[in-house]
């Protein structure tokens, strides 16, 4: 399929589910599945987890596991934090860029130089991130110290001085607010579309805009440069990329501290948000990225669709905790409409020697959306602690549903030695 197909199918998709979404609400009656402030929560929620599922994704076609990602958040949102309040958000966003940059240089030296193995640097950068950031916070936001009298405590900096800009895009909201309006006819489908396009351009943080101009520029460097090629190559077979003259050593230190750069720009959106540094701000959204990279199948594209429904998942639950239920009714729609095109292509295609593993599949789906309906119906609220973790079920879920067609890159996580091919 070519390219264009490809892109034509994604937007047939992406026009499938908002009619799917707009089904959903119309038989729950939850307004918030398609409204404007489910969809300005969930770009907010989503942003971060896309931006170190970005840095992932850059670390690891380069063949450099980096479950560090969470350690470098931490250092991206100290300091934020720390020279945001001094100097205002431009050295906020430098100085938070810098601080992950640093946690992957740190990564890089102990994998690509020392030969560490990948997730062992990872997991004690996760740990190194919050300690250290925990001494320096005792040490410089302490009683009778400068950062203390602007506010500071020992688990928060002072609040960033100067203001960030969120404008809105133009094009939607010069005028008066026909968006909003059209949103509360509760039309089918014509007012969730306006719903979820007043959700994504009212009034946006401008790290929103960097974090969505990234994806392309990714995908542009990564696999239209002669230098993303060199970077892949490392990730794919180093001993052949070496062969041809690429110094692989160079390219793998490049590509971490990029990604943990990209790590400590989420970080830095944190701090934007809640205008601070807050001790544990990061939440496991660096975990949560690297799924995200994960069921994209390391491409900046699926990236954005697994941050997107991450995002999405968190923002739900934050906005209406009834919302939730309507996951099972959402998933149980998913699962008729995948039988429906089984049985479309049991009709249309030959299958012979594979229609015992189809129609089991088909009936494990049918059954499947026939309990989702079910609880669907009979539950009205779920228990708050269950609400609270629905991103974390969805991760997993997602993850074990895509692991079936991911590939990840040949060398990943391999310890390279210039001239000691294994």
């Amino acid at each position: 399929m070519t390219r264009v197909g490809k892109y034509h199918l994604t937007l047939i998709g992406v026009a499938a589910l908002i009619l799917v979404m707009s089904l959903v609400r119309v038989v729950s009656g939850e307004t918030d599945i398609t409204s404007s402030g489910t969809f300005a929560a969930a770009l907010l929620l989503a942003v971060p987890i896309g931006l170190a599922g970005l840095g992932g994704l850059w670390a690891e076609r380069a063949g450099v596991v980096n479950i560090g990602l969470e350690g470098m958040m931490v250092l991206g949102t100290w300091f934020a934090g720390w020279a945001g309040y001094q100097w205002g958000p431009v050295a906020a966003l430098a100085a938070g860029l810098i601080g992950g940059a640093l946690g992957g240089l740190l990564h890089a030296i102990a994998t690509v130089t020392f030969g560490v193995d990948h997730i062992i640097s990872g997991v004690a950068i996760n740990l190194l991130g919050p300690g250290i950031t925990r001494f320096l916070s005792e040490v410089l936001y302490k009683e009778g110290t400068p950062a203390a009298e602007a506010g500071a405590g020992i688990t928060t900096s002072p609040a960033i001085t100067g203001e960030t800009w969120t404008p809105s895009l133009p094009v939607f909201s010069d005028g008066p607010d026909l968006l909003g309006k059209l949103e509360s006819t509760h039309w089918f489908l014509l007012s969730d579309v306006a719903g979820i396009v007043r959700g994504l351009t009212h009034e946006i943080n401008i790290l929103v805009l960097l974090a969505v101009l990234l994806l392309p520029l990714t995908y542009f460097v990564l696999w239209r440069t002669s230098f993303g090629l060199r970077l892949r190559s490392a990730g794919e077979n180093p001993w052949a990329a070496e062969s041809l003259g690429v110094n692989v050593y160079l390219i793998k230190y490049i590509a971490v501290v990029v990604s943990g750069a990209l790590a400590g720009l989420g970080g830095v959106f944190l701090v934007f948000v809640s205008t601070k540094y807050v001790e544990g701000q990061t939440a496991g959204r660096g975990f949560i990225g690297l799924a995200a990279m994960i069921f994209g199948n390391w491409r900046p594209g699926g990236l954005a669709a697994g941050a997107s429904l991450f995002g999405y998942a968190d923002g739900l639950q934050l906005r209406s905790s009834t919302a939730v239920t309507t996951f099972f009714l959402f998933g149980a729609v998913l699962l008729l409409i995948y039988v429906g095109l089984q049985v479309r292509r049991l009709m249309t295609t030959d299958l012979a020697g594979r229609e015992t593993k189809r129609y089991t599949l088909m009936a494990v789906a049918a059954l499947g959306a026939v309990i989702l309906f079910w609880l669907w119906l009979t539950v009205d609220q779920l228990p708050n602690e269950f609400v609270f973790i629905t991103p974390h079920v969805l991760t997993l879920l997602v993850l074990l549903v895509a692991s079936q067609r991911l590939r990840m890159p040949k060398a990943d996580g391999v310890v390279y030695r210039r001239g000691e091919q294994h």
